[in-house]
């Protein structure tokens, strides 16, 4: 029986070639991201260069179309502006307010017997609006109950798969002009929802 037991030299050099496999291997990943460091340094230039080269062999004038594009976005920016303000100010006073905490005390109660924490109400409610002031709920989410808690992960994987649905409608349909949103905020409420139902249960896997 004893000559079935590995010497320790034997043993050194099975952990000696091991550790080798793992650092050629970490090294080969290594390369691999380097590599592709490299190309996001030179993915945008290369975009940017690419238009204006065929901008130009097509015959267009190229810095007369740029002036063009960048006034009308300007315009945009001004006409979006009062909306942007309305739903910051708004946000901003329901969490000073503690309206939401009120919010997610009374809603919390029903949602928890569904599965989803009526602690993260509040950010659920917020994402609607606002995707900054999202995260900064779930940063506080984070420093509450940890970034590796159910909360957390549940968190992390709503604000994934869920939208500003309210700034996007008020941005997009302002910028074309749209009285009708039609099916858009029922699809979009909808949409939401099973986000939050796939965070759950991903988050409490």
């Amino acid at each position: 029986m004893m000559s079935h037991i590995p010497s320790r030299q034997k043993i050194e050099s099975i952990r000696y070639g091991t550790h080798i496999n793992l650092t050629e291997q970490l090294d080969r990943q290594v390369q691999h991201l380097n590599i592709l460091v490299y190309i996001s340094d030179f993915i945008v230039p290369f975009i940017i260069m690419s238009v204006v080269i065929y901008g130009l062999l097509s015959g267009v004038n190229v810095y007369d179309a740029f002036i063009k594009g960048a006034r009308n976005g300007f315009l945009t920016v001004v006409r979006l502006m009062p909306t942007l303000i309305g739903l910051m100010a708004a946000v901003g006073i329901l969490r000073a307010s503690g309206f939401l905490d009120f919010l997610a005390a009374l809603i919390g109660r029903y949602s928890s017997l569904i599965g989803f924490p009526g602690e993260l109400i509040p950010l659920t409610v917020v994402k609607m609006f606002s995707s900054s002031a999202a995260t900064g709920l779930l940063l506080d989410v984070y420093k509450n109950y940890g970034t590796d808690s159910r909360l957390g992960m549940i968190a992390s994987i709503s604000m994934c798969c869920t939208e500003t649905i309210f700034y996007t409608m008020s941005v997009y349909f302002m910028t074309a002009r749209i009285k009708d949103s039609r099916y858009t905020l029922s699809g979009a409420l909808i949409a939401t929802a099973a986000g939050l139902a796939a965070s759950v249960i991903l988050g409490s896997g």
